[in-house]
């Protein structure tokens, strides 16, 4: 398999595609164009010093680099998803913890199961989505849950005054939060290769690989996210729902969000 060598040049030229997304804005007064500016610029920063980063890593090639980097990548991904998650006290831990079991189950398992070696070159990318993915899902997550525990407070309340256990109170909104943040990916597995193709298979179509190659990868990929994204939502939510309650199994004052 050929690699692809993309130019300076070539990625100045792609900004065009950028313009037009400004003149979009500014023709619908949309009032965009400073956000779409900076995230291009900050696309292009953080992505340039990440490649630099994993180059290094390849070269090393020891795992304690790997593993160093996967725990850097947690804690941005924990810290970037618990300003959406506003509405949990003290979510960065839940989260932390979420990401961080996510990727340690769903690498060891693929390595365990020898879909993977364990090499720098396929557990970096890898933990990286695994990582990216389940910290969406645990944001959208908790975000809901936050909302849906501040709406239901009556029936919670009520339900624990009659003597239920907190974990059954909470219950209701704890399904519907793991739901919210099950379904888009749930939802992007399902018309995959019909609405759109996924981003490694297509770099392995430019690449040059084989359709069917890049299709099996796809789908190792596809599957393993699922994994991780279920076990991340599932622990950051069972971990935040106590930040609700006390000990007592009463319902604790819940602070104002903005």
């Amino acid at each position: 398999m050929s690699s692809v060598h993309v130019s300076l040049g070539e990625v100045a030229a792609s900004l065009a595609l950028t313009a037009l997304a400004v003149v979009v804005s500014a023709g619908q007064r949309a009032r965009l164009e400073d956000d779409i500016v900076v995230a291009a610029a900050r696309a292009f920063v953080q992505l340039s010093a990440v490649g630099y980063v994993i180059k290094v890593v390849f070269e090393q090639d020891r795992l304690t680099f790997v593993v160093a980097l996967l725990i850097a990548m947690t804690l941005v991904g924990a810290l970037t998803a618990r300003r959406r998650a506003a509405g949990v006290p003290g979510a960065f831990l839940p989260l932390f913890i979420a990401l961080g079991l996510a990727a340690a189950a769903t690498l060891g398992l693929v390595v365990a199961l020898g879909v993977f070696a364990a090499e720098p070159r396929y557990l970096v990318p890898v933990g990286g989505m695994v990582i990216g993915n389940a910290m969406t899902a645990a944001a959208v997550a908790l975000n809901r849950l936050g909302d849906d525990v501040r709406a239901d407070a009556p029936r919670i309340e009520a339900t624990l005054a009659l003597g239920a256990p907190a974990r059954e109170a909470l219950r209701p909104v704890m399904r519907r939060s793991l739901r919210s943040g099950l379904i888009p990916l749930i939802d992007s597995t399902k018309t995959t290769g019909l609405v759109f193709f996924p981003g490694t298979m297509v770099g392995m179509l430019l690449a040059g690989a084989a359709p069917v190659d890049a299709v099996r990868l796809q789908l190792v990929l596809l599957y393993v996210l699922l994994g991780a994204v279920a076990l991340a939502t599932l622990a950051a939510v069972t971990l935040a729902q106590r930040a609700f309650t006390t000990p007592a199994h009463q319902l604790r004052e819940l602070p104002l969000t903005k």
